[in-house]
C-alpha cells in the first residue's frame, strides 16, 4: 500500500510541475507573441481556469507528501520526503503572499479596463512564478529520490 501512495503522490507532484513549467515556459511566451491584446486576454483566462484549479491540487500534493512521511516515516527516504514537503509548503506560502493577488487581478482584465501597468505586474507574476516552478521542481526531484 505504500508503494502506491508513493507513485501516486510522486506522479500528482509530477504532473502539477508540469503544468506549471509548461505555463512559465510554453504558455506564457505564446501568450506574449499574441498579436494585440489576445495575449492579455489569454492569460486572463488562464488565471481563471488554473486559479481555480491549482489551489486544490497545491494542496493535495501536499497532503499526500504528508501522508507518506508519516505512513513511511521508518523507511528509507523519509528525510527526502519531509524535504519535499517543505518546499511543497513553501510554494504554498509564495503562492498565496506572492502569485495569488496579482493573479486575482489579472483574471478580471479586459483591453478596456485593465490598469496602465499590467504588463509590469504581469512579468512580476512570471518571476514569482519562475522561484515557484523551481522549487517544485526540487520537491519532485526529492520526492523521486526517496522512490528507490
Amino acid at each position: 500500500m505504500l508503494n502506491a501512495l508513493e507513485v501516486f503522490t510522486t506522479v500528482t507532484v509530477g504532473v502539477m510541475v508540469g503544468v506549471e513549467f509548461s505555463v512559465a515556459f510554453v504558455m506564457n511566451r505564446i501568450f506574449n507573441a499574441l498579436p494585440g491584446d489576445s495575449g492579455q486576454l489569454g492569460r486572463a483566462h488562464g488565471g481563471r481556469m488554473l486559479g481555480a484549479v491549482m489551489p486544490f491540487w497545491y494542496m493535495g500534493s501536499l497532503i499526500l507528501t504528508a501522508v507518506w512521511a508519516i505512513a513511511g516515516w521508518h523507511h528509507h527516504g523519509t528525510g527526502l520526503v519531509v524535504t519535499a514537503g517543505a518546499l511543497l509548503i513553501l510554494s504554498v506560502i509564495m503562492s498565496i503572499l506572492l502569485l495569488v493577488p496579482i493573479n486575482n487581478r489579472s483574471k478580471t482584465w479586459t483591453p478596456e479596463n485593465r490598469p496602465a501597468d499590467w504588463k509590469q505586474q504581469s512579468n512580476r507574476w512570471d518571476r514569482y512564478h519562475y522561484v515557484r516552478v523551481a522549487v517544485l521542481i526540487a520537491a519532485f526531484a526529492l520526492l523521486v529520490a526517496a522512490l528507490t
